[in-house]
């Protein structure tokens, strides 16, 4: 079926992927980069957490696997900046699990999705980005004003290093991430090729980065030009590489664009032909570039230990082990993974040929009692808990065979649809009782569990609002309906939107503008309600102010909606404008944010203004200006 499709095709690629770039020592790199970007600023080491979380949830796609491995290096360092074990816990599980809705890997999801909606792979990265950016954006600004609350600064010059030295350093680890949305999103080959030629060209990277030196890069470049140069004139002559030229295998020659086209579409394997050939000619080369994986270090090192020779030194027999631990990290990875993804596809052949499906759409449709909103919360909570303590893919499976089809009879777009079904199954993994990730970082943070799992909940609330967001206003997630919906059937009434859509002002000011503007402030607001904070203490009054208003401003439809079902229950029939009062509802839950954003900034300025001491008047007056900081 499906899902056995998928993990042979596509699934079992990525995690290969995936394991050759950590092994590359790309991971680390993601990390420090993230401390390079955000480690001086306030609250520095749980900022560092959650963009070193999305840069690795693009290589894991495991929330757990992604938090054990930031965790490790973030945890004990917001420890010691100030904040709570439990609540760096948080941080790290609530930002890992963010991995698995960011793509392009999307926790292997995305495959997934592709398959079950025959949408091409770009479209669901396209539809998937807003909400997560959303997402780690709200995570972000509750970790600022809880630094701001503490009085938590960021980590000293000592723990950091510049943006720009780092860079220069490992700049060749964001090639392999760009060359596969090129391949995706430019080129829109199909995944699996896309990840096959991503992958080759990330070990030619590797052999290329692991021979170059000052000492050799005159010979380097020259036996890279030498062995284009040889394919060229092949082509020239013959019309194919060196190989069958030699073998007799050419006929006629090509001209001098298409041989060059020719060359170009076989770059990396000349790449990694050339590194290879560096190497073997200087084997004892410093690759100061490069910094392997610890463990392809250990696996060298080792096999040195036992053959009796100094291996762990020699550059062409660490590339090899590099390339041979990659695969095997890959393989324990992905076995897993596909047998656990197979066994899932039973469930929907079992649905489908039992006739359970019909019937359990048509138990859930009047379960709803014609509610948009009881609908979607009885799928968040199924999804919720169906959820919790399995993986990402499984998850997905499971929950769309049994829960998709009647948010699609509701006239919810199909892929905000399984969307949303996915984000609350994500949710699961820091949902107590059985939070998988937050326990996972409770181990390292040495927190309690409970709590850890509670307060990575919080954070990621804004997880929970955002679906029902995008599912009311597609606008978010950029899907459109089509102009003729009304004569196609009901899972291909929406498309993605193009440039022609956004130029059509008049749709994407109110439709895509004013709905995504809405959830970022709306994120803010949402921080100040849970952490208490936003410039001076909320108080609770404040609170509820600014949650009213978060809600109002994210997803107002949820809003209307339950009154509009409340008003039917008594025999109230109401007919409004629905964009009009979607914009309306916005527009107060906007003008109640701003007027509590300036009160609480009114009070801070009076208490920094106070003329009590000189001491608390500076104190003030660091407060003010820390929750005035640019989050």
């Amino acid at each position: 079926g499906i899902p056995v499709t998928v993990s042979v095709s596509f699934i079992y690629i990525f995690i290969l992927f995936g394991s050759f770039l950590e092994m590359s020592g790309a991971g680390q790199w993601f990390i420090d980069l993230a401390y390079a970007a955000t480690g001086s600023r306030k609250g520095g080491p749980a900022k560092a957490s959650i963009l070193a979380s999305g840069f690795m949830g693009t290589i894991s796609g495991s929330s757990i696997a992604n938090t054990v491995t930031t965790g490790a290096f973030t945890i004990p360092l917001m420890k010691r900046s100030g904040y709570s074990p439990e609540f760096a816990g948080a941080v790290e599980s609530s930002a890992s699990s963010g991995g698995q809705i960011l793509p392009p890997v999307m926790g292997a999801a995305a495959f997934l999705m592709v398959q079950y909606t025959a949408t091409p792979f770009a479209d669901i990265i396209i539809i998937a980005t807003i909400p997560a950016i959303v997402f780690f954006f709200g995570v972000w600004v509750m970790v600022h004003l809880k630094a701001v609350q503490e009085g938590i600064g960021g980590v000293s010059d000592a723990d950091t290093v510049s943006m720009w030295s780092h860079l220069t350093r490992g700049w060749f680890y964001l090639v392999p991430i760009g060359l596969l949305l090129y391949y995706l999103i430019i080129e829109r080959l199909s995944v699996s090729r896309s990840a096959w030629f991503t992958l080759v060209a990330l070990v030619a990277l590797i052999a290329l980065v692991s021979a170059y030196s000052d000492e050799t890069r005159a010979r380097l470049l020259g036996v890279f030009a030498a062995i284009v140069g040889v394919e060229m004139a092949s082509h020239a002559i013959a019309g194919v590489p060196i190989t069958g030229l030699v073998t007799g295998s050419g006929g006629t020659g090509l001209p001098v664009g298409e041989a060059a086209g020719a060359i170009l579409s076989r770059i990396e394997w000349y790449a990694m032909l050339a590194g290879v050939l560096t190497l073997l000619s200087k084997p004892d080369l410093d690759a100061s570039l490069l910094d392997l994986n610890p463990s392809v270090q250990e696996t060298a090192a080792s096999i040195g230990d036992r053959t009796g020779r100094d291996l762990e030194e020699s550059q062409p027999f660490k590339l090899g082990t590099f390339v041979v631990t990659s695969m095997e990290q890959g393989a324990r990875t992905a076995v897993p993974v596909v047998i656990a993804v197979a066994a899932a596809g039973i469930i929907p052949g079992v649905i489908s040929v039992s006739g359970l499906g019909p019937n359990l759409t048509s138990l859930l449709l009047a379960l709803s009692g014609g509610s948009i909103v009881v609908m979607l919360l009885v799928t968040a909570v199924s999804s919720i808990i169906l959820g919790m303590g399995m993986p990402t893919t499984v998850t997905y499976i499971i929950l769309i065979s049994m829960l998709a089809t009647p948010l699609v009879e509701f006239g919810i777009p199909l892929l905000a649809a399984h969307l949303f079904i996915l984000y609350f199954g994500v949710i699961a993994d820091i949902t107590p009782p059985v939070a998988v990730a937050a326990y996972a970082a409770s181990g390292v943070a040495k927190s309690d569990p409970f709590e850890t799992g509670v307060k990575a909940f919080s954070l990621s609330l804004n997880k929970a609002i955002v679906p029902f967001a995008f599912v009311l206003a597609p606008g978010i997630v950029l899907l459109r309906e089509k102009a003729n919906a009304g004569e196609l059937p009901i899972r291909e009434r929406y498309r993605v939107v193009g440039f022609e859509d956004l130029a059509e002002l008049s749709y994407s000011i109110p439709e895509i503008l004013v709905p995504v503007v809405g959830v970022f402030l709306g994120v803010i607001a949402l921080g100040a309600t849970v952490i208490g904070t936003l410039y001076t203490r909320v108080e609770r009054a404040g609170r509820i102010g600014f949650a009213g208003s978060s809600l109002l401003l994210m997803a107002p439809g949820l809003l209307s909606e339950a009154v509009f079902d409340t008003l039917g229950l008594v025999g109230i029939s109401v007919s409004v404008d629905a964009l009009l009062l979607d914009l309306t509802l916005r527009g107060v839950g906007f003008a109640l944010f701003v007027l509590l954003t300036v009160r609480n900034r009114r009070k801070a300025d009076g208490e920094s203004g106070g003329p009590d001491t000189e001491t608390d008047a500076d104190a003030g007056a660091t407060t003010v200006a820390a929750g005035s900081e640019s989050v």
